[in-house]
């Protein structure tokens, strides 16, 4: 992996490799709502490490009942 300046950013593959998900449920998000944050730099997706990790975090849950 890059150093941490030149990592910032990922792309939406990126973000999608990093929580383990597909890069179709992140556009589907990102459309309807509900995703992680992400920044626009003109036409470009860039998320931020930290924010996916938040993201993630405040989805933790013990049972069913609290999904």
């Amino acid at each position: 992996m890059k150093s941490n300046t030149t990592q910032q950013f990922l792309t939406r593959r990126q973000a999608a490799e990093f929580l383990n998900l597909k890069k179709s449920t992140l556009d589907a998000w990102a459309t309807r709502g509900g995703g992680p944050s992400y920044i626009k730099m003109g036409r470009a997706v860039r998320y931020r490490p930290a924010d996916l990790l938040a993201w993630a975090e405040n989805r933790i849950t013990r049972n069913t009942a609290e999904a």
